[in-house]
């Protein structure tokens, strides 16, 4: 068993037969109130170009296209096979059971259960392809195991539910799924098959019958769909969705999204089954209770739960705060994604030299790869989908369930201090924001008119607002405003009295430092002077500092910001 598995397990997870609905609340078979809290397992057999950097190629048919271009068709099918088998796998699900997670929702692509329609043999028939349903059985198995809820979602259905294109991997040069009646007839017979295959699983949560509709039925100039009044054509495709369902299964939840990424729903109320419930999806806005109260308005009105099946691509901060919000209204969540390339979800895909080299050819701004080259490349990627070969970020973690319960701040490593002992700037505490550090730009509202904040400039190592950057193989922290700060929790072998070391640049602007331990005042300023050249690392000493033996609690104040900061060291006096 991989070590970040153990980190910890904040809740009991037991599956307790099948889900159900009971007014506002969605229960188990023995009446006990669930709080879902899931994650997505976007990028597995839906792959969207932003989540491995690859700028406008948006669209898994796009990506897809262009690895054949470069490595031919054969090796293309081989690759997407070797995808499908390394992106996930049991050790995926056995660490979400082991950070506390009691449910999976899995974004399924329909062309690896069925054929398109223009590619069917005989019209209006379905093909059905074993691989998707034999990849989700497998999963299944997976969470059964570990006791966890899967939940089925239809990312991708056929056509394509939406004009923001890769969500649903849409061609727009093909019909939608609004436009076909050939695709919605394939989406209702799709779900009928799953429906059939698992009706009698108590440990699916649910079926998550279309993802993020994003479509102007009436005002086609509004894309996706925030000005419909009455959405008839998403009400009438769900309702004939939910009679096959029916025919073939009467247990399981059936989630619904509304249109406008699941949030607008004028029209498609009343419900018309008595086990439903409501999604919607939350992304970068502010986590007050306005944010959701007209949700919680269309849940009092028509006393059907919520489920949030979708939120996260922010900071650590965002991410505690709403779980907090919602679960106080129980609600439940999926998070949005196990992993990507990026800091800000609990896994994250490496980024090597040779992948950087295709992506810059993809994008115009690098020579073509060789065949050869590309598929080493992409023979690297592959191996770099697995759990084990990902980048673990434990401050996710932290921050989607411990501190959630808890403004406890926990160190980030170990910090044991003996002479000379170096401590990296990146490496404080785990803990909310105003308790482990304090950043004057904590999380993203990009969603939010006039409010550009962006947590973490440079995006890379932690997920906390702090922002940092990367100089070879060495972390820094830079854009110190102000005020801000950073706690230390550190473990002296030797108390006595040490002066403080601090490796700092300042190109352009003097900085000024104070030192507190255990919340009390420790020097007299400590003035970072300006060297003129970025880069330029200096050590700046302080005048002693009396630690006791044992822990402590060492906060670094940036009373004046403007320089960066990488490191520090104690030396005995």
């Amino acid at each position: 068993m991989i070590g970040f598995m153990l980190f910890f397990m904040p809740f009991a997870v037991a599956g307790q037969g099948f889900l159900k609905t009971q007014g506002k609340l969605i229960v188990n078979e023995k009446g006990k109130k669930v709080i879902l809290r899931g994650m997505g397992l976007g990028g597995w057999m839906l792959q969207e170009g932003y989540m491995f950097k690859l700028g406008t190629i948006g669209q898994q048919y796009k990506i897809r296209d262009s690895i054949q271009a470069l490595i031919g068709k054969v090796k293309t099918d081989e690759f997407y096979t070797k995808w499908l088998n390394d992106h996930t796998s049991k050790k995926d699900i056995d660490s979400l059971a082991a950070w506390g997670f009691n449910s999976v929702r899995l974004p399924m692509h329909y062309n690896l259960y069925t054929l398109p329609v223009e590619k069917e043999p005989v019209a209006g028939q379905n093909t059905w392809l074993e691989t998707g349903f034999a990849l989700t059985d497998s999963l299944l198995n997976w969470c059964k195991a570990n006791h966890l809820y899967l939940i089925l979602d239809l990312h991708a259905a056929p056509g394509g539910q939406g004009n923001d294109l890769a969500i649903s991997d849409r061609d727009p040069a093909k019909p939608s799924i609004w436009e076909s009646e050939a695709n919605r007839l394939k989406t209702v017979a799709l779900w009928k098959k799953l429906a059939q295959r698992y009706a009698n699983e108590p440990y699916i949560g649910g079926y998550d019958i279309i993802n993020e509709p994003n479509w102007g039925f009436t005002y086609p100039k509004d894309r996706i769909g925030n000005q419909e009044k009455e959405n008839k054509p998403l009400r009438q495709l769900m309702m004939d969705i939910t009679k096959a369902i029916r025919e073939v299964d009467s247990k399981h939840i059936i989630i619904i999204e509304g249109n406008a990424f699941g949030n607008n729903y004028h029209g498609v109320m009343p419900l018309w089954d008595d086990n439903m419930a409501v999604s919607f999806h939350k992304y970068g806005n502010f986590n007050d209770q306005p944010s959701i109260q007209g949700f919680l308005d269309l849940q009092k009105a028509n006393n059907m739960p919520l489920w949030m099946g979708e939120s996260g691509e922010n900071s650590n901060t965002w991410y505690t705060q709403l779980i907090s919000m919602v679960e106080a209204n129980d609600i439940g969540w999926a998070w949005w994604q196990l992993k990507k390339m990026g800091s800000n979800n609990p896994m994250e895909i490496k980024i090597t030299p040779g992948y950087q080299q295709l992506v810059d050819y993809w994008t115009g701004k690098g020579e073509k790869p060789s065949a050869a080259e590309a598929q080493a490349t992409l023979d690297e990627l592959a191996e770099n989908l697995k759990i084990e070969n990902n980048v673990y970020h434990k401050d996710v973690i932290d921050a989607m369930f411990r501190q959630v319960q808890s403004i406890e701040t926990i160190p980030f490593k170990k910090h044991l201090i003996k002479q000379n002992t170096i401590i990296n700037a990146v490496d404080y505490d785990l803990g909310r924001q105003r308790y482990a550090y304090y950043d004057a730009d904590s999380a993203s509202y990009h969603y939010t008119p006039g409010v550009n904040t962006v947590g973490n400039k440079g995006r890379i190592y932690r997920n906390d607002g702090v922002d940092i950057q990367k100089e070879g193989e060495d972390h820094f922290v830079f854009k110190i405003e102000d005020g801000e700060w950073l706690q230390y929790t550190i473990n002296v072998a030797d108390g006595g009295k040490y002066s403080l070391n601090l490796l700092v640049s300042a190109d352009s602007t003097a900085g000024k430092i104070s030192v507190f331990v255990n919340d009390e005042p420790k020097a007299v300023t400590i003035e970072v002077p300006v060297k003129g050249e970025a880069g330029k690392w200096q050590e700046i000493k302080s005048a002693g500092i009396s630690l006791k033996s044992g822990l402590n609690k060492l906060k670094i104040k940036f009373d004046k910001g403007g320089f960066y900061f990488k490191s520090f060291r104690f030396a005995k006096i």
